[in-house]
């Protein structure tokens, strides 16, 4: 074969491959498809609570240790560029360390939310983009349970007395975002996500005490799909 044949093969070779990413690819995320999602989904909290209510030690304040855990997402494309997706996951554990004045006394408790979360959301470029940047607006609502309190919080708040026990009030919040898929083929694709969930809630100390903690978490995300 001369050089001449052999590049005007690879050159149809080439424009065949293109052809053909570009046609799989052409129904990534169309108006009507279902797109299902797995992956991971780190929560790091941000800042520090206000300070505990009296009576206690002045700027006695907290701040919460982040925690990640497998997620699902499932989304629905009203048109090429409108979606909404609701995203959920297992429960995420919240370790409590001190702060302010209680800086470097160690955990003084933890605690287990879940934050299912519903977006509407804009993706912009071509369905058959094999890149699409989107933003999105949610609104999340975090519940929380199984509050345990440690040693530690019990010798600060009622030294001598019973174990502190406390309880944190379940609160919704606003979580914008910003993220981007890409489309393996036509029903594969990975997404990567940011989302910060403006949200403040308030602590409860069995002692009496109470606290104002915006957490204001960012959550980052990593997953992969399938579209339907």
């Amino acid at each position: 074969m001369s050089n001449s044949m052999k590049y005007t093969t690879l050159k149809f070779l080439a424009i065949g491959a293109v052809a053909l990413c570009a046609s799989a690819a052409a129904s990534a995320q169309t108006a009507g498809s279902w797109l299902v999602a797995v992956g991971y989904n780190n929560i790091a909290p941000q800042g520090t609570s206000d300070a505990l209510s009296a009576p206690s030690i002045v700027n006695s304040t907290t701040k919460v240790g982040s925690d990640g855990q497998p997620i699902l997402n499932i989304a629905y494309m009203f048109t090429d560029n409108i979606s909404a997706e609701i995203g959920l996951g297992t429960t995420y554990t919240h370790d409590l360390y001190g702060a302010g004045a209680l800086q470097g006394s160690g955990k003084l408790g933890s605690v287990q939310q879940l934050p299912p979360t519903l977006w509407a959301q804009y993706r912009f470029l071509e369905a058959n983009a094999p890149f699409r940047p989107y933003v999105g607006i949610g609104a999340t609502y975090a519940i929380f349970r199984d509050e345990k309190g440690s040693g530690t919080l019990t010798a600060i708040s009622n030294p001598g007395g019973p174990p502190t026990t406390f309880t944190v009030d379940n609160k919704w919040g606003v979580s914008p975002q910003i993220g981007v898929t890409w489309a393996f083929n036509g029903k594969w694709f990975a997404d990567l996500s940011v989302t910060k969930t403006y949200i403040t809630t308030t602590v409860h100390l069995s002692t009496g005490q109470s606290a104002d903690a915006p957490l204001n978490p960012i959550a980052t995300a990593i997953s992969v799909g399938y579209r339907f």
